[in-house]
């Protein structure tokens, strides 16, 4: 049987680890062709590879995607090698320093804002036009519980979050009746580089972390995929504004 996304196009920034691989692996296996975006060229390129030792088909671009003119070239790349853009999983994102609101510092807030809110926005921008040519088309972006909720330490990861679920719901509404869904998934802590790197900073243990999951452990990276597949996918046609939550109860605890 053909994947539930054969003959689609995804394009997939931060693609190079964590949940990016995991989705652009799922979404590949389900038939679409990835173009992945990833800041670290080395790990889109490995990603890739395993897409096409997998027997699936994608490509990789470098690009920084809080630059408006990176993030037209990476739209341009992937309508020029596959002559569309079928969904998009607007992933990159950066977790910051840890600090409280006051001693964050005005150069790691602008850079959080940059790269998790702002290019998020930047892609939808570029984005939507070209999904309007085509009749239409699916759009995922990465918020978090943090764009839920409140976290104590990383007050300007937790204001990009917010913000990226109230542009996708924004978004949502402008589009809804020219065929565009925009939705967002919003993980838990999620066993990742990302969530790795945190936890070195953060001076907290991975034991305290699971302490306060009521399902006992930290959540994969395909764990995510797969909410973002069925998202993409025709399967969620009536969803469109939607923040899913895959946290495994953390924001209901």
């Amino acid at each position: 049987m053909p994947g539930i996304l054969q003959g689609k196009v995804a394009l997939v920034t931060g693609g190079g680890s964590g949940i990016g691989r995991a989705t652009s692996l799922r979404l590949a296996r389900e038939g679409a062709k990835i173009m992945i975006a990833d800041y670290v060229p080395e790990g889109a390129e490995r990603t890739v590879k395993m897409i096409k030792d997998a027997g699936g088909e994608a490509s990789c671009i470098a690009a920084d995607v809080s630059v408006s003119k990176q993030v037209e070239t990476v739209i341009n790349k992937a309508v020029e090698t596959y002559g569309r853009i079928d969904c998009a999983f607007n992933n990159a994102g950066i977790e910051g320093a840890i600090g409280d609101t006051v001693g964050c510092t005005e150069e790691n807030f602008d850079r959080v804002i940059a790269i998790d809110l702002k290019a998020v926005w930047l892609c939808m921008k570029f984005e939507i036009p070209q999904m309007l040519k085509q009749g239409g088309g699916a759009i995922v972006n990465t918020a978090s519980i943090a764009g839920l909720a409140g976290f104590n330490g990383i007050p300007a990861y937790v204001a990009a979050k917010h913000g990226v679920v109230g542009l996708t719901r924004n978004a949502a509404l402008e589009y809804a009746q020219r065929n565009i869904r925009v939705n967002c998934v919003c993980p838990g802590v999620i066993r990742t580089p990302m969530v790795e790197r945190a936890i070195d900073k953060g001076g907290f243990t991975e034991a305290d972390i699971i302490a306060g999951e009521p399902v006992g452990r930290l959540g994969k990276p395909e764990e995510i995929a797969e909410g973002v597949l069925w998202l993409l996918s025709e399967a969620s046609s009536f969803v469109t504004g939607h923040p899913l939550t895959i946290d495994g109860g953390w924001v209901a605890r």
